[in-house]
C-alpha cells in the first residue's frame, strides 16, 4: 500500500528510534525532564515566541491557547472548515466555553474586511465579546494552502486595532515556512499564541507545542495539567521532536517537490487536480469529474494499493506526502491512480 492518506502516517526513522531510546528523561510535571525542557526552548524560539508548552496533540495545543486567551462566554471567529471548528469535537465550546462564529474564506482565508463586519462588542448583558481570530497556516481542509505574510500582516494589524487576540493553529506552519521561503519565527512572532504539530511532515510518533508570553504559557501549563495532559518522563517522546527538528525540517521541500511532481503526473494523465492549488505537500483529487462518489474512489484506489483520504470538500479526495513517500512511491502512484479511478490517459 502507497499510503498517501496523510502525513501523520509517518513512523519514527531509525535514527529517531536511536534518539528516543538514549533519551536523558526526569520528571516533565515538575519541569525536571531535561529533554522536554530543551524541546520547549527550541520551539519557543522557533514559532518567535517566548516560552512554549510541550503537550501531546495539536488539538490539545490549540484548545489550550483558545482557554488562555478568553473568558467563558467570549466568541472566536475562525475560517468554516479551520481545524478548531471541523476537527475537534466542538473544543472551543467545550473547554473554553467559547461561541464560535464561521467565516467563509477562500483558500481557507480571510481578511481584515470580514472581520470589522463580524466583530462585536458587548454590550454587557446580552451581546458576546468577540475575543480571539484564529487562522491556520497550512490550511488543511483547503488542500495545504500557504497564507501570504502581507494577508497575514494585514489581518493582525486589523485584531489589534479592533482589541482582538489572535491565534494561529501552525500545525503544519513548518510547511508553510518551507513553501513561502519566510522563516516560521517570522509568521508566529506576530501571533499571542502559535501551535506546532510534531507528528504530521516533522514524523514523530506524537506531541505538539503552544508557544507564547511567558504569562500565558503559564496558564497553559496550567491548563495543560488540568486537561490531562501533564506528564511524567516525557523526554522519551520529546527527543523525537529534538531530533526532527535537527534533521526533518528541511527535507520537507522534498515532500512539497514529490506532491508537485504527483499532481503534475496525474493531471498529464487526465485525472481532475488542479495545480494552482499544489502549495504544499497536498495534493486533491477531484473524482466527481470522474463519475465518482468518495466511498466508492476509496475503496477503487485501496484495491488498486493507494491510500487516499476524505477532505470536506464533495467529491474530493486528498493525497499528502511525507518522509514515508519515495520517489519510486510517487512514480508508481501516478500509474495507479489514474487506473483506479478509471480514468483514460490524454496521451
Amino acid at each position: 500500500m502507497i499510503d498517501l492518506r496523510s502525513d501523520t502516517k509517518t513512523k519514527p526513522t531509525p535514527g529517531m528510534r536511536a534518539a528516543i531510546a538514549s533519551a536523558e528523561v526526569g520528571d516533565e510535571q515538575r519541569r525536571e525532564d531535561p529533554t522536554v525542557n530543551e524541546l520547549e526552548r527550541r520551539a519557543a524560539g522557533l514559532l518567535g515566541q517566548e516560552e512554549a508548552v510541550f503537550v501531546p496533540t495539536a488539538t490539545m495545543a490549540n484548545e489550550i491557547a483558545l482557554r488562555v486567551l478568553s473568558d467563558p462566554g467570549d466568541e472566536l471567529i475562525a475560517e468554516e472548515n479551520a481545524h478548531v471548528l471541523l476537527a475537534e469535537l466542538g473544543g472551543p465550546a467545550v473547554h473554553a466555553q467559547l461561541m464560535t462564529r464561521p467565516v467563509r474564506g477562500t483558500a481557507g482565508r480571510f481578511g481584515p474586511d470580514e472581520i470589522q463586519r463580524m466583530v462585536r462588542r458587548s454590550d454587557g448583558t446580552h451581546v458576546p465579546q468577540t475575543r480571539i481570530v484564529a487562522i491556520e497556516n497550512t490550511h488543511n481542509a483547503s488542500g495545504g494552502r500557504v497564507w501570504p505574510l502581507a494577508e497575514m500582516e494585514t489581518l493582525v494589524s486589523t485584531c489589534r486595532e479592533l482589541g482582538l487576540s489572535v491565534h494561529l493553529d501552525g500545525a503544519r506552519l513548518l510547511n508553510a515556512a518551507t513553501a513561502s521561503g519566510v522563516p516560521a519565527a517570522e509568521i508566529g512572532r506576530r501571533f499571542d499564541t502559535v501551535t506546532l504539530c510534531l507528528s504530521k511532515g516533522l514524523g514523530c510518533p506524537l506531541g505538539a507545542l503552544v508557544a507564547g508570553s511567558r504569562e500565558l504559557m503559564a496558564g497553559a501549563r496550567r491548563c495543560k495539567h488540568q486537561f490531562g495532559g501533564a506528564m511524567r518522563q516525557a523526554g522519551i517522546v520529546a527527543a523525537a521532536g529534538v531530533y526532527a527538528l535537527d534533521h526533518h525540517v528541511d527535507r520537507l521541500a522534498d515532500d512539497h517537490a514529490r506532491a508537485r511532481r504527483l499532481a503534475e503526473g496525474l493531471h498529464e494523465a487526465g485525472v481532475a487536480v488542479d495545480l494552482e492549488q499544489v502549495e504544499t505537500n497536498f495534493v486533491q483529487v477531484d473524482v466527481g469529474a470522474a463519475g465518482l462518489d468518495e466511498a466508492e474512489a476509496l475503496e477503487r484506489l485501496a484495491r488498486n494499493g493507494v491510500g487516499m483520504s476524505l477532505t470536506p470538500n464533495p467529491g474530493v479526495l486528498r493525497a499528502l506526502t511525507h518522509l514515508d513517500v519515495t520517489d519510486d512511491d510517487v512514480e508508481r502512484a501516478t500509474e495507479l491512480i489514474p487506473k483506479a479511478l478509471g480514468v483514460l490517459s490524454r496521451a
